[in-house]
């Protein structure tokens, strides 16, 4: 498989089904995994950005997207189950994982159950998902759930619950989420929910990794949660925080530039 010139996108037969996955670059692998419920499409900014240095390996993480879907309950452990099928079926065995929001809550799941495997590890959007968030949020997010109607006016409401925590000149990007949120088997809520009843209590503190921390300034839900996620961090190698001003819940698409620096400068002194 080339993996020069732009992403080659393709599918991965794993022990838990299909996995659809984006591929660019050649060099130390990097996993890219996505906020709920998006897919890999989140990625297309910032893929070009490192794949000079990087095999950079963006995918619809279990559930999501194009990539194989299972029942509820949906868990964090098993979208990174999905996520280690992907990387064991491709013969990747070291990488360092990068995953915003939801992604980023699977990316400290794979970096606590597997250190040995991670060599690095980068989350943006990420809450502290203890004991008083699972009791806050036990209902799920009120966020990305329309009921089907008629006449339509199910995909302004998606669209409207998105609006106020998106750039306001970029249309394209909740044009982007909208398609996602309405692939076929995709369950928004139970992405939501996923990060709702994970025990990040229980896992983070086994990360031996570097990590590096990207907080989006203007984004209400996670911004509050850099300085619980860096605490808990208590064996970890190095934990470095970036703050990107102005970045909303699309950083990746919205500040990749940024990204990609911070990025490239966390990675360039840590592997």
């Amino acid at each position: 498989m080339s993996r020069t010139g732009v992403p080659i996108k393709a599918f991965a037969t794993t022990k838990l089904g299909q996995m659809r996955f984006a591929e660019q670059g050649s060099g130390p692998v990097l996993l890219l995994l996505h906020q709920t419920p998006r897919s890999h499409d989140e990625f297309r900014e910032l893929m070009p950005l490192l794949s000079d240095s990087y095999r950079v390996i963006a995918m619809d993480m279990y559930g999501f997207g194009d990539s194989a879907k299972f029942p509820a309950p949906h868990t964090i452990e098993r979208f990174a189950d999905g996520a280690f099928a992907l990387l064991d079926s491709l013969g990747v065995d070291h990488f360092s994982v990068y995953g915003h929001h939801t992604g980023g809550i699977v990316a400290i799941e794979m970096a606590a159950r597997t250190p040995s495997r991670v060599s690095a590890l980068i989350v943006s959007g990420t809450t502290y998902t203890d004991a008083e968030y699972r009791r806050v949020h036990a209902k799920g997010e009120g966020v990305d759930f329309a009921e089907i109607v008629e006449d339509g006016t199910h995909l302004t409401q998606l669209w409207s619950m998105r609006h106020p925590f998106y750039p306001k000149d970029r249309p394209d990007l909740l044009n982007r989420f909208i398609r996602d949120a309405l692939a076929e088997g995709v369950d928004p809520i139970e992405g939501h929910l996923a990060c709702a009843r994970y025990e990040m209590e229980k896992s983070i503190q086994r990360i031996t990794a570097p990590v590096l921390i990207l907080g989006a300034q203007a984004d209400p839900f996670s911004f509050p949660h850099i300085q619980p996620v860096r605490d808990a961090l208590v064996a970890a190698r190095s934990v470095d925080v970036v703050v990107i001003e102005g970045g909303m819940i699309p950083l990746v698409e919205q500040k990749s530039a940024e990204v990609a620096h911070a990025i490239r400068e966390f990675l360039g002194r840590s592997l």
